[in-house]
């Protein structure tokens, strides 16, 4: 097995994030979240019946290093959608407290 560089893991969220209409980088897995606010966004996300590619930053330090670089955000989790940064916990709820977090997304959205 082969050792990524960090510009490998930077690669590999770049194709995450521009490859799947909505992603979540997390502590943790949807299943099995590591942190409360990861287990908040990826719940919002399961609300809404969304389909989404969950990523565990966890097993490697070095892909929050790599993830915080490409999107300038410094906390997880992050909520991609449509390759744009929607951002946080706290903006995940509050955009499901306005009702906009269903309409972002949705697959029509797109």
């Amino acid at each position: 097995m082969s050792v990524m560089s960090d510009e490998d893991i930077l690669n590999e969220i770049t194709a995450i994030i521009t490859g799947n209409r909505v992603a979540l980088f997390m502590k943790g897995t949807p299943e099995e979240p590591r942190c409360g606010f990861s287990a908040r966004v990826s719940e919002r996300i399961l609300e809404s019946g969304a389909e989404f590619i969950a990523i565990d930053i966890l097993p490697d330090p070095r892909i929050r290093q790599q993830l915080s670089a490409y999107s300038g955000w410094p906390t997880t989790p992050q909520l991609f959608v449509d390759g744009t940064l929607i951002g946080g916990c706290d903006i995940v709820e509050e955009l499901h407290a306005q009702g906009e977090l269903a309409k972002i997304l949705a697959t029509d959205a797109a």
